[in-house]
């Protein structure tokens, strides 16, 4: 380890206690998406004490803030991402305490070298667990300027390279005319017979689809009584690729079945997207590789091979944006099941505090190798400058 890094080092374990502090109170005080006014204050208050610029409710969202230090001469620019929205009931099942402490802690870290070039944000992004604010910060220009962008998320293995599948959540209303189900039947058009007959289609898609397209939905709505015939009928559908084309692809077919079905029964059909759409999750390998030989630097040697996650992250559209990464550390024994309350426990655990020293460790000397090295940037650089031609 060159003397840089190890006074990076020495800078998290003076910071250790205080940063875990940060992670701790948030994982003791979990809030829902967009109402993250404690975490958020956390995290700000933490960062304005070391001397970080903060400002709060960015891109129309009164718990995202944007938080920037500037070194003493011009360079690169980078972006550490802090999530710190939690679930319902169960509270940081996913370990956002410990995201939102470790991108803040790395930046600390980084801002007390008077050797510093270029600037070191932390962006605070609320709701990832439900509409993923990522989306718009990335569509508000947050990102804009940025070089490289990085995360870390709490999981069962060190995996520094995954990838996730792209989502769309679409929302089909059919829309019917309403009559006495007996006496009457004649004059209604049932917009559930049009429901049904898209559901009898989207199962005769699904046979057709590769095993990387994912299409699932329920329905909401189906009528009021049984005795009258239902003039609307509302369903939602979760659409996932590995390709954003081949995600817009498929979309497409399943609006003309949904179209086709109400025209079966002379119903009407509207949709409409009802949450933000993903993009599928582009780690950028230059980056990924820097940070597998910085966790080889603190002695994690046992690393996972490049992974598909099954679900959808906001993270996706940021590495569409700028270079990025969103790797995996290993929270505990790698046993605990994200989403549950023992993963809840163990994130305020001494596995937890471990891991958040860990993780902004090699976060701030990734981070200080991109500032620093400017053959790795361009490489990074034309790495994501290849993936936007695609």
């Amino acid at each position: 380890m060159d003397a840089i890094k190890a006074f990076f080092r020495d800078q998290a374990l003076h910071l250790r206690k205080e940063v875990w502090e940060v992670a701790r109170q948030i994982g003791a005080r979990p809030e829902l998406g967009y109402k993250e006014y404690f975490a958020s204050n956390s995290l700000s208050s933490f960062l304005q004490k070391h001397g970080f610029i903060v400002d709060r409710g960015i891109a129309g969202m009164e718990t995202a803030f944007l938080a920037r230090f500037k070194g003493l001469r011009p360079g690169p620019r980078i972006a550490y991402l802090a999530e710190y929205d939690a679930l319902p009931v169960i509270g940081h099942g996913c370990g956002h305490n410990l995201i939102g402490a470790a991108s803040a802690g790395a930046a600390v870290i980084l801002s007390k070298s008077l050797e510093l070039a270029g600037e070191v944000l932390v962006i605070g992004a609320p709701a990832e667990e439900t509409s993923g604010a990522k989306v718009t910060l990335v569509e508000k220009g947050i990102f804009k300027d940025v070089d490289a962008a990085m995360m870390f998320h709490p999981g069962s293995q060190n995996v520094p390279v995954i990838s996730s599948l792209a989502l769309d959540a679409l929302e089909f209303t059919f829309h019917g005319r309403s009559a006495h189900a007996v006496a009457a039947s004649g004059f209604g058009i049932n917009a559930l017979d049009a429901m049904i007959n898209f559901f009898v289609g989207i199962n005769a898609l699904k046979k057709q689809v590769s095993q990387d397209v994912k299409i699932n939905g329920i329905i909401t709505e189906g009528g009021t009584a049984p005795n009258i015939i239902p003039e609307r009928a509302v369903a939602q559908f979760y659409l996932r690729a590995r390709k954003r084309k081949e995600l817009d692809e498929w979309r497409e077919q399943v609006i003309r079945c949904a179209e086709g079905a109400a025209s079966m029964v002379s119903a009407k059909m509207t949709w409409h997207k009802f949450e933000f759409s993903y993009d599928e999750m582009h780690t950028n390998l230059s980056l990924a590789e820097c940070f597998t030989r910085n966790l080889g630097e603190m002695g994690i040697h046992q690393i996972a091979s490049p992974q598909t996650a099954m679900g959808s992250v906001d993270m996706g559209n940021v590495s569409r944006a700028v270079p990025a990464i969103h790797p995996y550390l290993t929270l505990g024994t790698g046993t605990e099941i994200p989403h549950t309350r023992n993963f809840a426990q163990v994130s305020l655990s001494p596995d937890g505090e471990r891991l958040v020293l860990l993780a902004m460790q090699v976060l701030a000397f990734t981070g200080w190798d991109v500032l620093s090295n400017n053959k790795l940037l361009q490489q990074i650089k034309r790495e994501f400058l290849l993936l936007t031609k695609e």
